[in-house]
């Protein structure tokens, strides 16, 4: 990391402590132009052109986010309450996201697989985890529908309504090499009392 970035991280790391997190809003023009020069670097100059950065306040749970082919990076503002070196590390995680994309095109690939790690690597965190531990705060979904497998008798609860055929995975895979079997179709079922307190 060079000393001219990490100077720049931490003084925008003290300027926010003061405020509120949600009055972090919009384009970080500071951190566009550090992304838009390492995507320049790698040698990808679609990428060095187009990218943006933003804080978007609507975040909660996730430190940050990549769109590609947008080649967008969102980070969360709470990360300002952490320290400058989540901030640091969540911009280049997301980054590293867009890279990886960026070089291998419309091709599918892992979100967190080798080609995503690889570029972890040229950005400074080799052995990047997939996911955070840090304390944002999240968001609990009341699970109001139920669904039961007429086979097994396992009743599944969601946040939302099933509005297409789903069977049970667990008898699909036991009784029909994993393909789904109109069998084992998830039934709509009425709200158990006994799940309305459960987590």
């Amino acid at each position: 990391m060079s000393v001219k970035w990490w100077h720049l991280i931490r003084a925008k790391w003290q300027d926010m402590q003061p405020t509120n997190a949600a009055s972090v809003v919009g384009l970080d023009e500071a951190m566009t132009a550090w992304c838009r020069a390492q995507a320049a670097e790698m040698g990808l100059a679609c990428l060095a052109q187009n990218l943006t950065v933003c804080w978007n306040p609507r975040m909660r749970s996730a430190a940050g986010r990549a769109f590609w082919p947008q080649r967008r990076i969102e980070l969360n503002p709470h990360l300002h309450h952490i320290s400058a070196e989540e901030i640091d590390r969540t911009l280049r995680h997301e980054l590293a996201h867009l890279v990886a994309q960026e070089r291998a095109g419309r091709k599918r690939i892992a979100a967190h697989g080798i080609e995503w790690r690889r570029a972890c690597a040229e950005l400074g965190i080799a052995g990047e985890k997939a996911c955070h531990r840090l304390a944002l705060p999240r968001r609990v979904m009341e699970r109001r529908h139920a669904y039961q497998c007429p086979h097994c008798t396992t009743v599944m609860l969601r946040v939302r309504m099933i509005r297409r055929r789903v069977a049970c995975a667990s008898c699909c895979r036991a009784y029909s090499g994993g393909r789904y079997d109109e069998r084992f179709r998830l039934q709509k079922i009425e709200f158990p009392q006994s799940a309305s307190s459960a987590p």
